[in-house]
């Protein structure tokens, strides 16, 4: 197989539908809204020979936070009763809501899988080029997966504490400008307001066209440049809980630069804690 970019289109896939090596994975995730669960997505139809990736189940379950990044044993262990192997090529797609395919290609790529691609537009530009879903269930033969977790792909709060005092990294929140500036509520109880000093805001869903495709080479890069991020220090992203933040990861890698590192617990993690510095405006 001619292994593509970081994203596919719904062309190439269809092209490569049947290819032994391929395995196509849907997920869905939608903040509060009633009726929803992954599985209910995955049932109302998905693209033919797609397995169920469930970000909120495959993630350390022992954490108070939500979907926090598995660790190697974890994810070695759900990704081979998936039936994905070591040297699969796995392309993710997912159904809207936060794109969690970023969040969910993020976690592949932190385990050490390169060929990992995300389908650009989704569910969504699939079904409305009449290309057909299913309900009916893949038959799975688990394999044996060995995952290699790259520690400093992921930081923790006490890392970006740290970052306050060194300003090693730069740091940009994927979260919309009202939530950013602390003008507009938190979905979630509890929450302050504001973003974490100094760190810049690029909102995830400027990165995309209307019909849910990723925006082109030359816009994202404008967008980027536009942020004030620059290629030669590292990039921590954030957002509300470290989905979107995986976006501007997923983007940032696909313009080059080189170290990039996401804030697991983001807002949801930093502004519960009566603790740590918050800006506004």
């Amino acid at each position: 197989m001619t292994e593509p970019k970081n994203l596919v289109t719904t062309d190439w896939l269809l092209e490569h539908l049947n290819d032994p090596d391929l395995v196509i994975l849907h997920c869905s995730y939608f903040l509060g809204a009633p009726g929803w669960s992954p599985m209910a997505s995955y049932a109302r139809g998905h693209i033919p020979g797609a397995r169920l990736f469930d970000v909120d189940a495959i993630a350390d379950c022992t954490s108070p936070l939500p979907h926090m990044m598995p660790d190697a044993d974890t994810f070695s262990k759900a990704v081979g009763g998936l039936g994905i192997g070591n040297d699969d090529t796995v392309v993710i797609y997912d159904d809207g809501g936060v794109f969690p395919a970023f969040r969910v290609w993020y976690t592949f790529r932190a385990h050490g899988h390169k060929k990992v691609h995300i389908l650009d537009g989704g569910l969504q530009k699939w079904a409305s080029e009449g290309i057909p879903i299913t309900p009916t269930l893949p038959d799975i033969e688990p394999k044996t997966y060995s995952a290699s977790f790259a520690g400093k792909s992921v930081v923790s709060k006490s890392d970006v504490l740290n970052n306050l005092e060194t300003a090693t990294c730069q740091v940009v929140d994927a979260r919309g400008l009202g939530r950013f500036q602390g003008i507009d509520p938190e979905p979630r109880p509890n929450m302050r307001a504001g973003h974490i000093p100094g760190s810049r805001n690029l909102y995830f869903g400027s990165l995309f066209n209307h019909d849910g495709t990723l925006r082109s080479a030359n816009e994202l890069k404008a967008l980027v440049q536009n942020s004030g991020l620059t290629e030669d220090r590292p990039v921590i992203t954030s957002c509300g809980s470290g989905m979107t933040a995986a976006i501007l990861a997923f983007v940032l890698d696909g313009q080059g630069f080189q170290d990039i590192r996401l804030y697991d617990g983001s807002w949801v993690d930093w502004g519960s804690d009566p603790g740590t510095p918050v800006e506004k405006g």
